[in-house]
């Protein structure tokens, strides 16, 4: 047992010079993808593209909303088919939002996935580059850590090589 104590205390002695060797940095990967150029005229793209259909949806919700106001306030007062017609033409209203918000959603977030795929070989040289400009040995993305010096926070330089 003390032998295995005493291998397991010379590992360590033996490891910790290397670790104290390794220079590692930390990016913010999303905060300097979306606010670089290209990300900010992609949002402005996808703002005009979808201006139509976000106000289709929009259009939808205020006419759902305001069946549902109407069938409240004045469904006491109404006799059963009147009530009924109004429940089913407020729930097609209901669908109708559902459905085009669901198709707008799922192409908005085809052309978000679609863009990133097209900028991460930008991304992944522009990471390379700071790996090898500020001589590290690793850089991890800034979810995966607690605490960094302000001075190992690369992201702006991240930021300004995705913008030249």
């Amino acid at each position: 047992m003390f032998r295995i104590v005493l291998v397991m205390t010379a590992l360590m002695a033996l490891s910790l010079p290397a670790m104290a060797e390794t220079r590692i940095g930390v990016v913010d990967l999303r905060q300097a993808l979306f606010s670089s150029n290209d990300a900010k005229a992609f949002s402005e793209t996808l703002q005009k593209d979808f201006a139509a259909d976000e106000a289709k949806v929009r259009e939808a919700q205020e006419a759902a909303k305001k069946l549902q106001e109407r069938l409240e306030k004045d469904g006491a007062m109404m006799n059963e088919s009147e009530r009924n017609q109004l429940a089913s033409e407020f729930q097609n209203k209901v669908k109708e939002f559902n459905a085009l918000k669901q198709r707008l959603d799922s192409t908005v977030n085809q052309r978000k996935q679609a863009f990133l795929e097209k900028a991460r070989p930008e991304v992944d040289a522009a990471v390379k580059e700071l790996l090898e400009e500020n001589d590290l040995d690793l850089i991890l993305p800034s979810e995966a850590v607690v605490y960094v010096k302000p001075e190992k926070n690369l992201t702006d330089a991240l930021l300004k090589k995705l913008n030249r």
